[in-house]
């Protein structure tokens, strides 16, 4: 757990460093709104069209080995950042573009590891808390390092924030190899241990050796690839959480690209001050997020329903985001900060979709569907800030792109109880065995 931990914190902590360092980047190469909103969402196209092939991946070759690949190569992207900064203009704009592209490609398979290693290790009644954790990684990546990289921006210049989150991205890949094993193959693992997690639902052969190597695998038990994804879309209960996914994705994708610029532009806040300012809300959002997972887990334990003990914390956290739209009707900044944290918790207590695809996802093909769930999730890293970069362009400040965020916690709240109906894990039928069939 503490490894799924940093490791999703320093893969946020990467996908932010645009985010802080978007001002300095926008006074070097002179770019408008629109572009930056662009350049924020060029990560996400190909981290949602590599979704389903990493998906396979990781069913291939387990979460180990693909997981370390991943960091490995998304560091080494990120290091080669701060060095765009002596090319031309034109140049340099297109570099950052491409990279942010390349970065989208390989970092696709690491939050359906994630879901996939909190489904092989711990319990029914341990994965909302677990999730949570993991999930609120995110908020902790804005407390440590949107300081950090805000200090770094202003104090030497912005490209040795890419340096430096490179650099640890690759001591950590490191440290992830030495320490992670499969249930079974973990050095430290007792018999008393494995029956008390497989007695409470874990699936703890799914990332062993022997079933991460497809000539081993029972051809009863595998899924060819688009039937498996259309018997997933063709799930009521699967379609609500997929498109519940992108509507709070939408939220996170506000905080991790625009949020600090709207403290610059619409607040008048320098790059040093919105980074810690910025790390207010975060820090409220890592408590919701931890508080989230453990009263969902606490109903559960106290006899609710799995649907009721995931849905409740949901529809509180994402009815407290929508505070944010508040902040249109004031100017003054502690009201501001306040409502911010406030919708930044909201959004961390009701974030519980990793929590819930732990809970659903099919045994034979949990890679590729967390896959899909992420890569739908992630369609807002597309749309989010293209959309808010034109708001922002249009209006001349943020108003309508709180609204437009905002919206979208309510069309959490009506998935959730509309269209998902009771939760309970995925039994593939028409796909199953159609790869050899």
């Amino acid at each position: 757990m503490a490894m799924l931990f940093f490791m999703t914190a320093m893969n946020y902590a990467d996908r932010s460093t645009l985010a802080i360092t978007g001002a300095a980047i926008q006074s070097s190469f002179g770019i408008s709104p629109v572009t930056l909103g662009y350049m924020f969402s060029a990560f996400a196209w190909t981290y949602v069209l590599a979704q389903i092939p990493g998906g396979r991946i990781l069913d291939r070759y387990g979460s180990k080995r693909v997981y370390a690949a991943s960091m490995f190569i998304w560091a080494v992207f990120t290091f080669s950042m701060g060095f765009v900064i002596g090319l031309p203009v034109a140049l340099g704009i297109a570099a950052l573009f491409a990279l942010r592209v390349l970065i989208g490609l390989v970092e696709a398979p690491i939050f359906p590891a994630n879901s996939r290693i909190v489904a092989t290790w711990f319990p029914a009644a341990e994965r909302g808390t677990t999730s949570a954790l993991f999930t609120s990684a995110s908020y902790f990546a804005k407390v440590v390092f949107a300081p950090l990289m805000g200090w770094i921006t202003q104090s030497f210049g912005w490209q040795y924030v890419y340096m430096l989150m490179g650099t640890i991205g690759v001591v950590i890949t490191l440290v992830w190899l030495r320490v992670v094993y499969a249930p079974k193959e973990h050095p430290r693992i007792n018999r008393a241990e494995l029956d008390y997690i497989v007695a409470g639902g874990a699936l703890i052969d799914m990332d062993s050796p022997e079933n991460t190597q497809s000539k081993k695998i029972n051809p009863a038990e595998t899924v060819a690839t688009w039937p498996c994804v259309r018997e997933i879309l063709a799930s009521r209960m699967m379609l609500g959480i997929l498109i519940g996914q992108y509507c709070v994705t939408t939220l996170t994708y506000f905080f991790l690209t625009w949020f600090p610029l709207y403290l610059v532009h619409d607040r008048g806040m320098s790059i040093l001050k919105a980074g810690f300012v910025a790390a207010i809300p975060a820090v409220c959002g890592f408590a919701g997020g931890i508080l989230g997972g453990l009263v969902s887990d606490y109903l559960l334990k106290r006899g609710m329903s799995l649907t009721a003990a995931r849905k409740i914390p949901l529809v509180l956290g994402m009815l407290l985001s929508t505070c944010m739209i508040i902040c249109n009707y004031t100017n003054v900044e502690w009201v501001i900060i306040t409502l911010m944290a406030l919708s930044f918790f909201g959004k961390g207590f009701g974030a519980l979709g990793w929590g819930v695809m732990s809970d659903v996802v099919p045994k034979q093909a949990s890679g590729l569907a967390s896959s899909l769930f992420n890569g739908i999730g992630n369609l807002a890293g597309i749309s989010t800030p293209i959309v808010i970069g034109y708001l922002v362009n249009d209006a001349g400040n943020f108003s309508a792109a709180l609204v437009f965020v905002a919206s979208h916690a309510i069309g959490a709240i009506f998935c959730y109880l509309v269209v998902v109906g009771p939760i309970k894990r995925l039994v593939l039928k028409t796909s199953l065995g159609s790869a050899v069939r």
